[in-house]
């Protein structure tokens, strides 16, 4: 790794995504201009509902370590996110009146809405556009919560990893990260693109435009959702369920029966969520007049999914592609990752996460110490 030496060298932190089937860790840095993947890994996990909190720390704690003996990291910053089910979204209006006081308005509203302690728990919000109500200019806002003790219990998991927290990011602003790099020509800008994350429990959803977020939502549905659908259908268990489904991903011959009842179970699930995300583009088109949504990527493990990639596609009535979090990266090979690979949608969200990092304190081989910025910060990029 002696090329990476160089003099002018910006090292980011390591971006984390624990997921509920996978841990994702990649690092990018800055050098002589361009930007570079100094390492990345993943390791395959299986977080059950039945697991105790003990067993699931011991589990996640496990991959982390390992990614870190196998990876060429450096340092041991690192900037993460909280998971679907610790992570409440909303989007709030306010009069003109109310946007004066907007900060303490929306965290009064937030606590209610989330059952959250302003005083204690963590409330963080970003502005999504100006739009009018009647005769009424109004400010919308996406506001993001978290309690205490689920934020408490992150920091003492990433601890227990010898990680240096330096950032806890929300999976919206995340993944917008990710791509809106990519977004800087003028016509890109003026497109209303839909980026989301197909994880295996939740689904992020994040509308952006002009460099900003507009809409950002979770659903509690992933590719776990097919696997259950299949299980149904067949009368197998789940863990067989998700074996066959990925079995007919890689186009492994099988009975001809048993692939039509796989696909029709994950049609009827990838129909679901594209009814949900019809809901959205209905609320986002109203809400922001004249605005037309053209595309929409899709990162995270159903980018891999081409069943749901078509459902997507006929429902929405919108071009669908899957994500290429890392293309125009500069590899460790010395070559840019230019051409499509669907294999590495599922980093997007690590990817945004070690993005963010690009406004924290950066060293060159060491890192500096660094304070950390501010719990699930509401920034865009």
């Amino acid at each position: 790794m002696s090329n990476w030496t160089v003099l002018n060298q910006k090292i980011l932190p390591i971006g984390l995504d624990i997921g509920h089937s996978c841990i994702k860790m990649i690092q990018l840095a800055h050098v002589n201009g361009s930007m570079k993947v100094l390492s990345l890994g993943r390791v395959p996990v299986t977080l059950s509902a039945s697991m105790d909190e003990h067993e699931t720390r011991r589990c996640i704690v496990s991959a982390i370590r390992q990614l870190l003996s196998h990876g060429q990291f450096k340092g041991r910053r690192v900037v993460s996110v909280l998971s679907g089910d610790k992570l409440r979204i909303t989007s709030l209006r306010l009069t003109e009146a109310e946007a004066q006081q907007a900060d303490k308005a929306l965290r009064r509203e937030a606590a209610q809405r989330f059952d959250l302690n302003p005083e204690t728990d963590t409330i963080d919000y970003l502005l999504a556009g100006n739009i009018h109500e009647g005769d009424e200019v109004k400010s919308e806002f996406i506001v993001f919560g978290a309690d205490a003790e689920a934020v408490q219990s992150h920091i003492s998991l990433l601890e227990e990893a010898h990680l240096e927290l330096v950032g806890i990011d929300a999976a919206p602003c995340a993944l917008f990260r990710c791509f809106e790099r990519g977004m800087r020509r003028e016509e890109d800008k003026q497109r209303t693109v839909i980026f989301m994350d197909v994880g295996q429990r939740y689904t992020t959803v994040v509308f952006g435009r002009n460099g900003e977020i507009c809409l950002a939502k979770q659903m509690p549905f992933g590719t776990g959702r097919f696997d259950e659908e299949i299980a149904s259908k067949l009368e197998v268990s789940v863990a067989e369920a998700e074996s066959l489904r990925l079995r007919a991903q890689r186009n492994v011959p099988m009975d001809a029966a048993m692939q039509q009842l796989i696909t029709d179970a994950i049609v009827s699930a990838a129909e679901q969520l594209a009814r949900e995300l019809s809901l959205c583009m209905r609320y986002y088109t109203v809400t922001f007049r004249g605005k037309r949504v053209e595309r929409a990527i899709v990162a995270g493990g159903g980018a891999h999914e081409n069943i749901l990639l078509g459902v997507l596609r006929r429902h929405l009535s919108i071009e669908v592609e899957p994500a290429e979090p890392l293309r125009g990266l500069e590899l460790a090979t010395g070559k840019q990752s230019e051409e499509p690979d669907r294999s590495l949608a599922d980093l997007a969200l690590a990817v945004g996460l070690s993005l963010k990092g690009q406004n924290t304190h950066a060293s060159t081989e060491e890192p500096a110490e660094v304070a950390p910025e501010p719990v699930l910060e509401g920034e865009q990029a």
